[in-house]
């Protein structure tokens, strides 16, 4: 008897185990269903045939890419889920931002409702995993935007259908005509649908323009779909990531620092874009240069953040940021040990001075790196040999930050 019963419980698992796999994939190969299961093939049609006599739609694909898969119009329930699958949908809920308006009470259900239905063991796993997501203060999300613009905007990409857009103020309002700010409503060809730094973009051609533009999802006013097809087309350059992340005029606002200041930097719009820190914005002048408005917790933090460009500063405003940038300049000096601030060259093919090190922000650097980094070395190390390399590195760093400092 307990051999007939231990026969029907495993059958009964690896049924489950079947189902949760044609869950996730539009067609499995009987072999790779075989192989997943650890068991003949003969097998695996056996307990799709248990799945169908269940009632759940499994069908047939024919001919030489054929297979299995799971018809339209099934129901899963949350306890179909295996155990990494379930821990995954737990984590996500507990992680996901609140980018989308009204969907936080959805979350906490969701995750109620999963647990509810996991076996004992796997829910003591999950109520022990309770999470307190802290703040960035270097990410500015965007105001939720609604769920119903959300779908809208979804669906208008995965159908490739034009949308009819509006641009609405900083206060989320609709413009009135005449007045500043407004735009007339243009037809757009949504193709990507991306979120980045908490904030939804909607990628696409603006076919009033006749150009490639990157929008704030949160900042647009979407009219019902037009049901009219656009053909697919590549964002220029084929990088969807890079094209939004160094796309200048995306609709960005100032985050709300206790101090913002602004500068004129001789760098291209989009390479200061691609490595600007969240809440700032960047205003294109020429193809060579740019202004970029930014805060910081101090006048000497957004200093310092200037000097990560490594380029060539200007029209420094307002005047309590150009007394940072002496001061920098004062302290920078000390540390060099130079009483004077030689030009550094530098490499543009790199996006660095030439010779220095790839430890501070440089575009096209490793990663950023405080000012407080250009230090004259740990004196333990004094005698080792990549002291006097370390020490070069961060003195070429500390001249090129004084001499585009310099005010």
């Amino acid at each position: 008897m307990s051999t007939t019963f231990g026969r029907v419980a495993d059958t009964s698992r690896r049924a489950l185990r079947l189902l949760s796999l044609l869950a996730t994939r539009r067609r499995w190969p009987l072999g790779e269903l075989a192989d997943r299961l650890e068991v003949s093939e003969r097998t695996v049609r056996r307990d799709i045939e248990t799945l169908r006599l269940l009632d759940y739609p499994v069908l047939t694909l024919r001919g030489p890419a054929g297979g299995y898969c799971l018809g339209a119009g099934h129901t899963l329930q949350p306890l179909l889920f295996d155990d990494a699958q379930a821990m995954a949908v737990a984590v996500a809920l507990q992680t996901a931002p609140n980018t989308v308006f009204g969907l936080g009470e959805d979350t906490a259900r969701a995750l109620e409702a999963l647990e509810q239905v996991m076996p004992a063991r796997l829910r003591a796993a999950v109520e022990g995993l309770r999470l307190t997501r802290l703040p960035n203060y270097w990410e500015f999300p965007a105001p939720p935007i609604d769920a119903a613009a959300l779908q809208i905007a979804g669906s208008a990409v995965h159908r490739r259908e034009v949308l009819i857009v509006e641009t609405l103020g900083a206060d989320g309002n609709r413009p009135i005509p005449g007045t500043a700010g407004f735009t007339p409503a243009h037809r757009f060809e949504p193709h990507h649908l991306v979120v980045w730094a908490a904030r939804w973009y909607l990628v696409g051609y603006h076919r009033t323009e006749t150009a490639w533009r990157v929008l704030r999802l949160d900042r647009l006013h979407l009219h019902p779909p037009t049901g009219i097809r656009f053909a697919p087309g590549e964002v220029p350059g084929g990088d969807i990531a890079r094209f939004v992340m160094t796309t200048h005029d995306r609709g960005d606002t100032p985050a709300a620092w206790e101090y913002t200041g602004s500068a004129r930097l001789n760098l291209a719009a989009g390479t200061v874009a691609r490595w600007a820190p969240g809440g700032s914005v960047v205003e294109y002048l020429d193809p060579e240069h740019c202004r970029l408005t930014l805060g910081a917790w101090s006048w000497a933090g957004i200093a310092g953040l200037l000097a990560t460009f490594d380029s060539e500063i200007s029209e420094v405003e307002p005047g309590e940021l150009v007394d940072a940038c002496r001061r920098l300049v004062r302290r920078w000096r000390a540390v060099t040990g130079d009483s004077d601030v030689p030009g550094t060259p530098v490499d543009r093919s790199g996006e660095r001075p030439a010779g220095a090190s790839a430890r501070g922000r440089y575009p096209g650097a490793a990663g950023p790196a405080p000012a407080t980094s250009c230090r004259t070395g740990d004196r333990s190390r004094a005698g080792s040999p990549g002291a006097a390399a370390v020490d070069q590195d961060s003195r070429a760093a500390c001249n090129s930050a004084l001499a585009n400092l310099t005010i």
